[in-house]
């Protein structure tokens, strides 16, 4: 009995910080800044003349482009209801909110940093190879190449915290190189998948419409300092 005690106060607990914290919740529409680079992740109706041929997905440093905005969503064939706190080790999907595509990832080489070969920091035998990043799908329907996992520290994706997106079925992580692209995208970041962590995997949510915790979450707070 203890036990099942000590298991709901620390499920309480977590539900007090996340109304006190302010978190990052789904439905919510964000730009997301690779701390690295100083670029927020783009995408826009050009797609890649080489790889899948899908919707480009980069790094541009304008703050103004509404290009940047990804609206935050359950992971593929769920649910997130809006307001719902994103708990660090979750997966969910980034749909771009102009074009309707979720981002998304293969095995695809990315189109610059691909065409290179690079050796494993540990490993120098090892090649390392980078995937192309996308944007896939239709009216924010795509398959389970959209879905990515949250990685942080703590129980929630705070808005004042860095943090990675680990790809759910390749397990690259979303990352910045500083290859920059020429016509028709002249001076865009390449994003792509990269296997292993590194400074060019952090990310940031900045600007944007954030939804409020859920009336659930709030009820659970407050029964928890009754």
């Amino acid at each position: 009995m203890a036990v099942v005690s000590l298991l709901l106060l620390g499920g309480l607990w977590s539900a007090v910080e996340a109304s006190n914290l302010a978190v990052v919740t789904c439905g919510s529409v964000v730009k997301l800044l690779n701390t690295r680079h100083n670029v927020r992740l783009h995408s826009h109706d050009v797609r890649y003349g080489s790889g899948s041929g899908q919707q480009s997905v980069t790094g541009v440093t304008s703050v103004d482009d509404s290009n940047s905005y990804w609206r935050i969503r359950g992971k593929t064939a769920t649910v997130c209801e809006r307001g719902t706190p994103i708990k660090c080790g979750q997966p969910i999907r980034l749909t771009h909110v102009n074009t309707g595509r979720n981002l998304h990832s293969h095995h695809f080489t990315s189109p610059l940093s691909g065409n290179q070969v690079r050796w494993h920091p540990v490993d120098h035998s090892c090649p390392v190879h980078y995937s192309e990043v996308s944007a896939f799908g239709e009216e924010g329907e795509g398959d389970y190449l959209d879905d990515w996992t949250v990685l942080c520290n703590g129980p929630y994706w705070v808005r004042d915290g860095e943090v990675r997106f680990k790809h759910s079925s390749t397990e690259v992580l979303l990352s910045v190189t500083g290859e920059q692209y020429g016509r028709p995208i002249s001076g865009q970041k390449e994003v792509h998948g990269m296997a292993q962590p590194s400074q060019n995997n952090y990310w940031k949510a900045m600007e944007g419409i954030f939804m409020k915790p859920s009336e659930l979450l709030k009820a659970e707070a407050h029964h928890a300092e009754l």
